[in-house]
C-alpha cells in the first residue's frame, strides 16, 4: 500500500522480516567474515531505519551506531543459542544502544534534530507514493514518547510480530499491543488536526489492549 500501510490501516500488509539463511548463520557464528557480511547487508536497511526514526532523524547518529549494533553483534553471536529469533535478539542490541544514546543525550542536553530538517530516509521497502504527506506521518511518529515510538516502529517499519517486539523490547505482549495501539491513535489524531485526512478513523483497540491499557501504561 503506502505511507505505513496509509498510515495504520493495517491489516495483513506489513511485511515480516525473513530469518536469515540456517547455514550463513551457522557460519557467521563460527566467525566467517564473509557469511557476517551477508547479514548485514540483508539487515543493515532495517536497523538504520529503524535507529535513524528512533533518533527523530540523525542520519549520520544512526550510522554510527548501527555500526557499533553490527560490532556488537558479530562478537556476540558465538553465544547466539537460537531461543528467540535472530531478529528479535538483533532488535535487542539495537534497542540497549539507542537507549544508552539517548540517556548520554539527555545528560548532554542536546535536543532532538527537528525532522523538517532530516534527509529523507530511503526505507529498506520503499512504498511507490511514499511522498504525499510523508514528512507529516514522520513529524507525528516522532512526536512519540520514545516507548511508543519504538514498539511502533518495530511493528509498522521493521515488520516484527507483536510477540518478537515484546521479547526485543523486555515487555509483555498486552503492553507492546497497547503500545501501538495508542502510538498509532496518537499519531492519526495529530495528522487529523494538521490536516492529513487518510480515509479512515483512528485504529480500533484491541480488547487485551483496552483491558490493560491502566495497568501497562510506559514509564
Amino acid at each position: 500500500m503506502s505511507i505505513l500501510t496509509r498510515v495504520f490501516r493495517t491489516g495483513t500488509n506489513t511485511l515480516a522480516l525473513p530469518q536469515p539463511d540456517p547455514d550463513v548463520l551457522r557460519l557467521a557464528r563460527r566467525g566467517d567474515e564473509r557469511a557476517f557480511a551477508i547479514i548485514v547487508r540483508q539487515y543493515n536497511g532495517p536497523v538504520f531505519n529503524y535507529v535513524t526514526r528512533v533518533l527523530s532523524g540523525d542520519r549520520a547518529l544512526a550510522e554510527d551506531i548501527c555500526q557499533e549494533v553490527f560490532m556488537r553483534v558479530y562478537q556476540a553471536l558465538p553465544g547466539f543459542d537460537g531461543r528467540c529469533q535472530f531478529t528479535t535478539w538483533l532488535f535487542q542490541v539495537a534497542k540497549h544502544r539507542v537507549v544508552d544514546e539517548l540517556r548520554a543525550r539527555e545528560r548532554r542536553g542536546r535536543p532532538a534534530l527537528e525532522l523538517e530538517a532530516a534527509p529523507q530516509l530511503h526505507l529498506a521497502v520503499a512504498p511507490p507514493d511514499a511522498d504525499d504527506g510523508m514528512d507529516a506521518v514522520w513529524q507525528a511518529i516522532g512526536g512519540l514518547s520514545v516507548d511508543l515510538k519504538m514498539a511502533l516502529l518495530l511493528r509498522d517499519l521493521v515488520g516484527l510480530s507483536y510477540a518478537e517486539i515484546a521479547e526485543a523490547l523486555d515487555t509483555t505482549l498486552a503492553t507492546v499491543k497497547w503500545r501501538i495501539y495508542k502510538a498509532r491513535e496518537t499519531v492519526v489524531a495529530e495528522l487529523l488536526r494538521e490536516g492529513y485526512d487518510f480515509g479512515h478513523r483512528a485504529p480500533a483497540a484491541p480488547a487485551v489492549a483496552v483491558a490493560s491499557a491502566s495497568a501497562t501504561r510506559p514509564v
